[in-house]
């Protein structure tokens, strides 16, 4: 539970949030992020250095480049902790379902309940 919330703080920030969304199509330098932020560098590498820290990116050193991309393990877990709130909602609507459609007039339950 601890990672996800360390996940979900990372991406609470809108320019963080930004940030990831930038590198969906791949691998960029800090000088590329830059240039589609409203962001000076220094800012840039500090949400970086915060993303990195709680795992949604990773760096590789390319020369005098630092090369990020996001990391599928942050997205995975994110993705299973949604299935576990899906599971549950799912379930709770379709118990809702079945008492709407018990209470139908004309149902197969319905009926029966009425001629009981």
């Amino acid at each position: 539970m601890e990672m996800q919330l360390k996940l979900f703080h990372a991406l609470a920030d809108p320019a963080r949030l930004r940030i990831v969304q930038t590198m969906k199509a791949g691998e960029c330098a800090v000088g590329d992020i830059v240039a589609r932020m409203d962001i000076e560098q220094s800012g840039v590498s500090r949400h970086l250095r915060i993303l990195a820290e709680a795992g949604i990116v990773q760096m590789r050193p390319d020369g005098q480049k630092r090369l990020y991309s996001l990391r599928k393990e942050a997205f995975d877990q994110l993705e299973a902790w949604v299935a576990a709130y899906r599971r549950h909602w799912e379930a709770r609507l379709d118990r809702f379902g079945a008492a709407l459609q018990r209470g139908r007039p004309g149902s197969k339950t319905s009926s029966r309940e009425k001629s009981s």
